[in-house]
């Protein structure tokens, strides 16, 4: 028995000659004066490979009818091909129609704008365009995990359902069981104690605090999974639903949070160049022209690492005209973030020690009083891309900073006795993939690099 083979190890390995059982869908059925071309793509590779069906078959008139989108398995000899654009094809010895598809068919055209896919996002994944990108997204988390399992980091699974709130946004989804239309009240709020959990939950944005508790017991740790944010944005940057990568090391300080981050960076960068080299080649010829070259660049960049401060001074000295204002103590805006790495530094730079008062409670006081151990990778086309900070170990300066954020100490005594007992200098970051497969593929919208998007008044699937 023939067993099937996927079009690109064939196309990678085969030899003419060879027979092969393929099996995936009829991209585009063209019939002609006695045969029949079949662009057929089963998801592993870009292009797909030609079939060629002759009258000789038993069931010709039934393939040479197939409509675009078809699912088939094709049994044929490799042979080279005649016809420009592809050095193989399969002559098909047998042809069966495993699923057909109608003439309403939505992928019938070649090309369909990226808003009309994302009405129909259970198809769009069989499109060039997604095709490249779901590889992509595949290839990278991948790639992902063997970054930290070469440096040792244990893969943490931090909870999706949390009673805290990592950044004191209030911006999480709640999870209940309670009667929503007749919700218990006391003193005027609702009463979650008859809750299934028994007190208020919701959603997490951000694995990081369980990621330092572990972090306290096995030095280094990364968490990878969903998060969740209930911010009604509707910016081509913000989904309800996404994923974050956080990786968090003991003994560690402001320096090496950056060192990793940079070597992390510059690790998927390559990856992506040298790991999915077809895919990247489509990117850069249909959806960003230029975007190998600069994601070269940053892949053999040497970072820049520049203070707060200093950034400030700079754009304040800038000849040109901001939408946001720029002064000390505000935080910066993608177009600040922009100029710095595209005008001033020519490339990736890090930006470190914000104030205390636009960062988030667990950051590490600076001795200055003012600032935090917090640092932004800024890459160019879009700014911030990675943010982390050295964490507060010092357990009285953590208490007092979240009484001064407005956060009751009780509320998180389980984060605050990693400070009470052998605590440890410790620091992490967190990366949006989201926001990384933008970077690095050129899509320009958070809803085209994930499977099923999730956003205000959207969530069909």
């Amino acid at each position: 028995m023939t067993v099937r083979t996927r079009v690109k190890q064939v196309v990678a390995e085969g030899r003419p000659g060879q027979e092969f059982l393929l099996k995936g869908w009829a991209r585009t059925v063209r019939s002609g004066k006695g045969v029949t071309f079949i662009s057929l793509n089963d998801g592993s590779s870009l292009a797909g490979i030609q079939v060629v069906a002759e009258p000789e078959l038993s069931n010709y008139s039934e393939v040479a009818g197939l409509g675009t989108g078809s699912a088939i398995a094709v049994t044929g000899l490799l042979q080279e091909s005649p016809a420009a654009g592809q050095a193989l094809e399969i002559k098909a010895l047998s042809v069966e129609i495993v699923g057909e598809a109608d003439q309403e068919y939505p992928m019938q055209k070649k090309r369909h704008s990226f808003e009309y896919l994302r009405s129909i996002a259970h198809l769009r994944l069989r499109s060039n365009t997604f095709g490249a990108v779901f590889r992509m997204r595949s290839a990278l988390a991948q790639e992902v995990h063997r970054f930290f399992a070469e440096r040792g980091f244990l893969y943490v699974h931090t909870p999706i359902i949390t009673a805290n709130d990592c950044e004191g946004a209030g911006e999480l989804f709640r999870v209940t069981t309670l009667d929503l239309a007749r919700p218990p009240i006391a003193n005027g709020e609702v009463d979650f104690s008859g809750d299934f959990f028994g007190r208020a939950t919701g959603l997490t944005v951000s694995g990081q605090l369980e990621g330092e508790l572990f972090a306290q017991a096995f030095s280094d740790v990364y968490t990878f999974g969903p998060t969740f944010r209930a911010e009604n944005s509707n910016t081509a940057r913000h989904a309800a639903e996404f994923w974050m990568i956080e990786p968090e090391m003991a003994f560690a300080d402001l320096t090496d949070d950056a060192d990793l981050a940079e070597a992390f960076l510059k690790r998927l960068c390559s990856f992506a160049l040298n790991g999915c080299q077809e895919d990247m080649a489509f990117f850069d010829a249909q959806i960003e022209k230029g975007l190998t070259e600069r994601i070269e660049a940053v892949a053999n960049a040497s970072f820049a690492r520049m203070d707060y401060g200093e950034a400030i001074e700079r754009l304040e000295k800038a000849p040109v005209s901001f939408e946001f204002p720029v002064r000390w103590g505000l935080d910066l805006q993608s177009e600040h973030e922009r100029y710095l790495t595209e005008k001033v530094v020519g490339g990736p730079v890090f930006i470190v020690n914000y104030p205390k008062d636009i960062k988030a409670f667990y950051m590490r006081m600076n001795d200055d009083g003012k600032t935090v151990a917090a640092m932004d990778l800024l890459v160019p086309k879009v700014g911030e891309i990675i943010g982390g900070s050295q964490r507060e170990e010092r357990l009285d300066r953590l208490t007092q900073r979240m009484i001064d954020c407005g956060i009751d100490p009780e509320g998180l005594s389980w984060y605050l006795d990693t400070r009470r007992w052998g605590s440890t200098p410790h620091a992490g970051f967190g990366l949006g993939f989201e926001r990384l497969l933008m970077y690095l593929t050129g899509m320009e919208n958070i809803r085209d690099v994930i499977p099923f998007p999730r956003t205000p008044r959207h969530a069909e699937f």
